[in-house]
């Protein structure tokens, strides 16, 4: 049965046509279902119906055990799960925790077609600012489903 009714699949079929160059969305999950955590099976889930909504070869799932797959962990930076690493051409760091939905499934298709096109969408003003950043920078946002 999927999660998404009919209406919201045609808006997520709609929303990915702007997609410009393939995205892989990275799932981090526990492989034992038995053991998988609250809202893991979910997200994982979710994240596979989107894909399967997108233009043919541009949205792939990787499902990633975060117990077992310690160097890919290590790698996008995970802390906890659910998680989604949303990769394109490069990674820009972007992940979700927790399933994302309310208003974060809409951010969450706004980041897979902005990852998809390789740009920021700043303004150039703002991107002459980011770039003279000299350190490491950790920016997190919270937010609750609604």
């Amino acid at each position: 049965m999927p999660l998404l009714s009919n209406k919201i699949q045609a808006d997520v079929r709609k929303a990915l046509e702007g997609m410009t160059a393939p995205v892989k969305l990275i799932v981090f999950t526990q492989a034992a279902q038995a053991l998988e955590c609250e809202m893991c099976g979910e997200t994982r889930a979710l994240v596979e119906e989107v894909a399967a909504l997108a233009p043919a070869g541009k949205l792939t799932v990787e499902v990633k055990d975060f117990v077992a797959d310690t160097a890919a962990v290590e790698v996008y930076k995970v802390d906890k799960i659910p998680a989604i690493a949303i990769v394109g051409a490069k990674d820009y760091g972007i992940r979700f925790y927790g399933i994302p939905a309310g208003y974060e499934f809409s951010s969450l298709m706004d980041d897979i077609v902005t990852v998809s096109k390789g740009e920021s969408g700043l303004a150039p003003a703002s991107q002459a600012a980011v770039a003279r950043i000299s350190q490491p920078v950790h920016i997190q946002v919270f937010s609750t489903p609604t």
